[in-house]
């Protein structure tokens, strides 16, 4: 992998246009792409703001954090208006907003009076049905938006934002850039672009007509977008391996070429909910112990709501000794875990509410260290895994076919090899982090 060089602190020398990001939290582990994006950005010359909704995770932090440039700027905390009257909520929050409200609307009038009506509006199409109450919501994302004109208020090198997530915070950035006559953008990427509840009353459709362009990290999730984006063209660029791997990799370039060993070690990450399907790994765990095969399997990644039934079921079929829940870890512990293993498995799938994965970046750097990997065709994944040649594709929730899969690359050597040798030359050629960063670069540096 290729990796820009520049000087420390060279962004903040630099002159000439910036772009503010706006993102709802910072640092998130789960979404280390997001960072990485930023740093690459920077050290590509791209001069950057960050904004950010509310602050993020604290106990286990990813380097790349530490080498980004711009510090981010939090707006006002706000809690959530469900399950509150609005002016109970007003009375509490509307005294960390009003000093930037009442510098907003000194400097930008009108525009805080087309984004007032722009959201008052949505409020009132979004209800859940004609006799409902407005939605709430806006509000706070409206006084958000308040927030983030009253930072660019003395910003004038800041002339485009460029939101994360196509729900709240590009919400923020559309409301933003109406008071601050700024352009802006956004990527969308999975459970913002499908979960219609995140978007109601036609809100992506006019997002995307207010924006300049939009992004996503799938040619699926650009088809979805373009049946919404009239003539706003929208952009696919893949995420590419994360920077931080790409960079440990450099440093120690080991892959996966051991001959196959009596225990099938099997890793998977991911957070702990339905889209992931671990329920359907721990499931095929259990298939294969029935069968008398030998595994070792760790699941690793953030607690969240299926923890309890994933675990219930790790103990429903006597588990405990083969198939392990871990903490999240550094990119240095992940890279290890993954060239101790046999293979990688993310059985997919769509969730009830339309949530789902584009291309999980998990599965980019399990292939990249040439770890055969095992996963459904959901979303966006048959872009990066083709079915026999760069690794095995199993349909959603079908355990024995997750079983099989695993059990095939477990004992056909050759077929491990061959996967693991096309898995990282699709990598290299395709998902190269520091190429991709180019594209970003163009569009950026064309409204900017």
């Amino acid at each position: 992998m290729r990796r820009h060089t520049a000087t420390a602190g060279s962004h903040t020398r630099s002159r000439g246009p910036a772009v503010a990001y706006i993102v709802k939290g910072y640092p998130r582990l789960s979404e280390l792409f997001i960072a990485s994006e930023i740093y690459r950005l920077e050290q590509a010359g791209v001069r950057l703001r960050l904004f950010v909704i509310k602050k993020g995770d604290t106990a286990l932090r990813h380097a790349t954090i530490d080498r980004i440039q711009a510090r981010p700027e939090y707006l006002p905390p706000t809690a959530s208006v469900s399950g509150t009257p609005l002016w109970r909520w007003l009375r509490q929050h509307l005294p960390f907003f009003a000093r930037a409200l009442a510098r907003t609307a000194r400097k930008w009038p009108l525009g805080v009076l087309r984004a007032s009506a722009a959201a008052g509006a949505q409020a009132v199409r979004s209800r859940a049905t004609f006799w409902a109450p407005p939605r709430k919501v806006y509000v706070k994302e409206l006084l958000q938006a308040v927030a983030v004109a009253d930072l660019l208020r003395d910003a004038p090198e800041v002339t485009h934002l460029h939101a994360h997530f196509c729900h709240g915070a590009t919400t923020v950035a559309w409301l933003a850039s109406m008071m601050s006559r700024r352009t802006f953008s956004f990527t969308a990427h999975a459970k913002d672009l499908y979960t219609p509840s995140l978007n109601p009353g036609g809100l992506l459709r006019r997002k995307l007509a207010a924006a300049r362009f939009a992004v996503t990290c799938t040619e699926a999730n650009r088809a979805f977008l373009l049946r919404h984006a009239g003539t706003t063209p929208v952009y696919r660029v893949y995420h590419g391996l994360n920077a931080e791997f790409a960079e440990l990799m450099t440093r120690d370039p080991a892959s996966i070429d051991a001959p196959a060993a009596s225990v099938l070690r099997i890793v998977s990450v991911g957070r702990h909910v339905h889209k992931k399907g671990f329920d359907v790994l721990v499931g095929a765990c259990a298939n294969l112990v029935a069968r008398g095969v030998a595994i070792n399997a760790r699941i690793i990644g953030e607690r969240a709501d299926q923890t309890d039934a994933i675990a219930s079921a790790i103990e429903r079929f006597g588990l405990q000794q083969q198939v392990a829940l871990l903490d999240p870890m550094s990119q240095t512990d992940l890279l290890n875990a993954l060239r101790g293993a046999t293979v990688f498995c993310l059985p997919c799938r769509v969730s009830d509410d339309g949530d789902r994965d584009g291309i999980p970046n998990v599965l980019v750097e399990a292939m990249a260290i040439g770890l055969p990997v095992v996963t459904t065709a959901v979303s966006g994944i048959p872009e990066l895994v083709e079915h026999g040649a760069t690794g095995l594709l199993v349909d959603p929730d079908d355990i024995q076919q997750t079983a099989d899969a695993l059990l095939r690359i477990h004992r056909d050597a050759a077929l491990a090899r061959e996967l693991s040798s096309r898995a990282r030359v699709t990598v290299a050629e395709r998902f190269d982090g520091d190429r991709l960063i180019g594209e970003l670069c163009t569009l950026f540096r064309r409204v900017a």
